[in-house]
C-alpha cells in the first residue's frame, strides 16, 4: 500500500522514521523536526487535506484524538476511505482507527505493532469475536459486494454467533476450516428461511431483508460496434441483455472485442463506465473460435466471421484459466444487436451446480 507516516514529536519522529523505512512509506514531520531530505510541514490538518485521498494508508504517531480530529473532515465510508492507524508516542499501542477490513488498517496496525514491539489494538466486532468479516471473505475470493447495508447485518450476526446461511451452489466462496463453522450451507429455500444469509451467485433475485448478495466474476462480455457508435448505445444494449438474462452487472468480469476496435471512443468509454479494462483480440484469434452465428458481412469488415461471440468465449477462457476453473463455460447469450452495436455474454462457473 502507498502509505504516509506522520509524527509530531521528537520521539515520535524516530518511530516514524523506523516505520517509514520498514514499510517503504513517505514520512511527514513538522518543519522543526525534519532532517535533510525529509519534507517538513507547518500544519498537519492542511497537509492531510492534501494527502488523505492520495495514499492507501496513513499512520499517525500521535494520540488517537489528534488523528481522529485531523481525518474527520475527509471521511466518507468504509468502502472508500484509506486505512488509518494511530501509534501512541510511547510506542505502546498501534490502534486500527478507520477501514480496518477493506482498507487494511487492522493488518497495518498489526504490522506496525510488530515493527515497534507494541500491542495491536483492533476493535472491529468480527475480529474481536474471532469471526470472519463478510466483506473480507468477498475480497479474498474476488467477489463484488452487492448491498452495503446488508454487510453490517451479516457481520453482526457473525460476530454474535448467530447462524448465517450460505447459498453458494457454484462454489465461488471457498472457506477455510475455521470459517466453515460460522455458516450453514444450504439450498435457496433453506437460506431464505434464516434471519441472516449470504448469497453467492450472478443471478438476480429478491432476497430477504438483511441478506447479503456477493457477485462472482462469472460473466464475460463480447462487444462489436459500428464506427462512431455512442457509448450510451453500447451500454444500453449491455444492460438490456443482462436484464433479460436476470444477471447482475456486478458479475461482469471483463469486456472484449476485436483489435480493429482498440481506438473506438464509444467502446472505450462504455468499458470505462463499467469499470473494466477492455481486451482486444487479433482477428485471426477470433476467427479460430467456433462461434454459433458467423457472418460473412462481419468477416469482410473485420477479418473474422464473429466478433462479439468469439470475443466473449475467448475472454471466458482467459478468465477461467486465471482462476483455474478448467474452461468451465458456455455462451449464455448469443449475439444481440441494436442499430450500432452487438453484444454476447459467456458465463463461467467455479463448478457446475448440481442439477
Amino acid at each position: 500500500m502507498k502509505t504516509a507516516v506522520y509524527a509530531l514529536t521528537r520521539r515520535g519522529a524516530e518511530m516514524g522514521r523506523r516505520l517509514a523505512a520498514a514499510l517503504s512509506a513517505d514520512l511527514h514531520l513538522p518543519r522543526r523536526l525534519a532532517g535533510a531530505g525529509e519534507p517538513g510541514f507547518d500544519s498537519l490538518p492542511e497537509l492531510v487535506a492534501r494527502t488523505f485521498r492520495a495514499y492507501d494508508a496513513h499512520i499517525f504517531v500521535a494520540a488517537c484524538g489528534v488523528a481522529v480530529r485531523t481525518i474527520a473532515p475527509h471521511l466518507r465510508d468504509k468502502y472508500s476511505d484509506p486505512a488509518v492507524v494511530a501509534v501512541d508516542a510511547a510506542g505502546t499501542f498501534a490502534v486500527s482507527l478507520v477501514s480496518g477490513h477493506l482498507g487494511g488498517a487492522n493488518d497495518l496496525a498489526r504490522r506496525a505493532a510488530e515493527l515497534l514491539g507494541a500491542q495491536p489494538v483492533v476493535t472491529t466486532a468480527t475480529d474481536a469475536a474471532g469471526a470472519p468479516a463478510a466483506e473480507m471473505l468477498a475480497v479474498r475470493a474476488g467477489l463484488a459486494v452487492d448491498g452495503r447495508e446488508a454487510v453490517v447485518r451479516t457481520n453482526l450476526a457473525l460476530a454474535e454467533g448467530e447462524p448465517v446461511g450460505l447459498y453458494d451452489p457454484e462454489g465461488w466462496l471457498p472457506l477455510e476450516p475455521g470459517e466453515e463453522s460460522f455458516f450453514q450451507r444450504g439450498g435457496a429455500e433453506d437460506v431464505a428461511a434464516m434471519e441472516a444469509g449470504v448469497w453467492v451467485e450472478a443471478r438476480l433475485r429478491g432476497l430477504p431483508p438483511g441478506h447479503l448478495a456477493l457477485r462472482p466474476p462469472a460473466l464475460a462480455l463480447g462487444a462489436g460496434c459500428r464506427r462512431g457508435a455512442a457509448a450510451g448505445d453500447i451500454l444500453e444494449l449491455i444492460q438490456t441483455v443482462l436484464s433479460d438474462l436476470n444477471l447482475s452487472p456486478l458479475a461482469v468480469a471483463g469486456l472484449a472485442s476485436v483489435e480493429l476496435k482498440r481506438d473506438e471512443p464509444g467502446l472505450l468509454e462504455a468499458a470505462a463506465r463499467l469499470g473494466l479494462e477492455p481486451v482486444f483480440y487479433p482477428a485471426p484469434a477470433l476467427a479460430a473460435v467456433d462461434a454459433p452465428t458467423p457472418s460473412a458481412r462481419v468477416e469482410a469488415a473485420t477479418g473474422t466471421p464473429s466478433v462479439c461471440e468469439a470475443a466473449a468465449l475467448l475472454l471466458a477462457d482467459e478468465l477461467a484459466a486465471a482462476r483455474s476453473l478448467n474452461q468451465n463455460k458456455e455462451l449464455a447469450c448469443p449475439k444481440r444487436s441494436n442499430t450500432t452495436a452487438t453484444v454476447a455474454v459467456a458465463r463461467l462457473w467455479a463448478k457446475r451446480p448440481a442439477g
